[in-house]
Order: structure tokens, then C-alpha cells, then sequence
């Protein structure tokens, strides 16, 4: 990794000759993890590269880092940004937020009005989503489209999802919706000039038993809470795969619910 600058890009046809180290490493990365991913041959990978709709990184050498494509749902109203996977030898550098930057980017630049989605069980691609914009929703504001859905028949999780009536699973579902962020700068634009319009309040001053004076600071809205997601996902997980122990949904008397 070292003094190896990495470049990512929108892939080509002529990246086609990566396309087996990919799905390889994406096989190989969720049988490790334990959770697995739909899985997609070399051709489909190709295919994506061919469309443009594929985000490549590589080395100034050829060597390949990591890998992200688009796929459309539902008639285009919707957006997945799937398969990220990145070469263990590059991980921890910033490589996967690097791809889904510029994947998101493309997905915002060929599908301006569609909503953009991800399941995921990780939860660094969960920080990295929220950083982007994304929103943990439910399962049913996803895309009902069933070829989306027949993609997950490949995971290792599939009878859980199923046994759920598809209505939750291992993964995360995280949601872009550019309505509500349109909508959502509008309203911060109005606050803004209806607040430049009024009076500013002065900074409120208070004094300690010693004598000091300390100004009274607003606290800032914290965006997300990291920690509490992972100890979330881990209930989540251990929640499910105990159902799916005793049962799933037909065997197990208990109900969770879970968003």
C-alpha cells in the first residue's frame, strides 16, 4: 500500500480482465464475514462496466483495489449502489468511502430523481452512507421490485429474510431520498434568512461559586450515534439467528420487533 497512489474512476470495458478477481473476492468476503451478499457472476460485473454504471479503483500499476456498481429498480424510481468490496491488502486506507463517494456521485448523475438504497451489515458502510446522506428506514420503503429481491436468494441469510416475510433481516436498509433533502434545504435556507431578518440574542453569561464567568453555549445536534448502532446491529443479529435456531417465525412463540 505504501506510495501507491490509487485512482478512482468511472470502470470501462477495458477493466472487463478484473472482473474474476472481483466476484472471487466478493465470495470469498462474505463467507468470511458470515453474512453474505447476493452473489453475481463475472459476466453481470462486465456488464456493469460495459454500461458505465460501475466504480473502479486501481494503482498507477494496474493493481486492482476495489470495486462498486448501480442497479435500478422499480422503474428507475429507485437506486441500489451494491457489491462494494475492496482487496484486503488496501483496506483501512479510505478506499471504501473513496468508491462510494464517486458511486453515489454517478448514481446522483445518471438517476437524479431516483431514491438511492443499500442493505448492508457493516457497520463502517453504515457511517460512511450516513455521511452521505443516507437514512436508516425500514424495509418496506425500499423498492417491492421482485427482481431486487430475488438477487438475495444467493446470501446465507436468505431463509431468515424469507421467515421474516421480508420485512427484516441481518442487513440494514439505508435510504437517499433527494425529495426530502430538496425539501430539507429549502426549509434550512428559509430558518437561515428568517434568522439573519431578527435581532441576535446576546450570549448568556453565568458566574461559578469562584467567581468566573462562563458563557452559556447551545449544544449541537449529534447526527448519529455509532455506538449505539453496533450494539443495535449485534442485538439485531443475535436476535435473529436465535429465531432462526428455534424455528424462525413458525417455530418461535417470541416477538421482536425490530425497524
Amino acid at each position: 500500500m505504501e506510495n501507491q497512489h490509487i485512482i478512482v474512476r468511472v470502470a470501462t470495458p477495458d477493466d472487463i480482465h478484473y472482473s474474476n478477481t472481483i466476484t472471487d473476492e466478493m465470495e470469498s468476503s462474505a463467507k468470511a464475514r458470515g453474512t453474505g451478499i447476493a452473489k453475481r457472476s463475472p459476466d453481470y460485473v462486465e456488464l456493469k462496466m460495459k454500461e458505465g454504471k460501475a466504480v473502479i479503483a486501481v494503482t498507477e500499476q494496474g493493481d486492482w483495489v476495489g470495486f462498486c456498481y448501480i442497479e435500478a429498480w422499480g422503474h428507475e424510481k429507485f437506486v441500489a449502489n451494491s457489491g462494494l468490496i475492496v482487496n484486503p491488502a488496501f483496506r483501512g486506507h479510505g478506499v471504501a468511502k473513496s468508491i462510494k463517494k464517486r458511486i453515489f456521485e454517478l448514481s446522483r448523475e445518471k438517476y437524479p430523481d431516483a431514491k438511492i438504497f443499500g442493505l448492508t451489515t457493516g457497520l463502517a458502510v453504515m457511517k460512511i452512507n450516513s455521511e452521505l446522506g443516507y437514512e436508516p428506514v425500514t424495509y418496506s420503503e425500499l423498492t417491492d421490485d421482485e427482481e431486487f429481491w430475488k438477487g438475495c436468494r444467493s446470501c446465507v441469510n436468505f431463509d431468515i429474510l424469507t421467515a421474516k416475510n421480508r420485512k427484516n433481516c441481518l442487513c440494514t436498509a439505508m435510504l437517499y431520498n433527494p425529495l426530502e433533502k430538496l425539501k430539507e434545504a429549502e426549509e434550512k435556507a428559509m430558518a437561515e434568512k428568517a434568522a439573519a431578518a431578527e435581532p441576535q440574542p446576546q450570549p448568556q453569561l453565568s458566574v461559578n461559586a469562584s467567581g468566573h464567568m462562563h458563557h452559556a453555549r447551545r449544544r449541537r445536534r449529534f447526527k448519529g450515534n455509532i455506538k449505539l448502532y453496533e450494539r443495535w446491529l449485534r442485538f439485531k443479529r443475535f436476535v435473529l439467528l436465535k429465531s432462526r435456531k428455534e424455528g424462525g417465525a413458525t417455530g418461535s412463540k417470541k416477538k421482536f420487533f425490530l425497524f
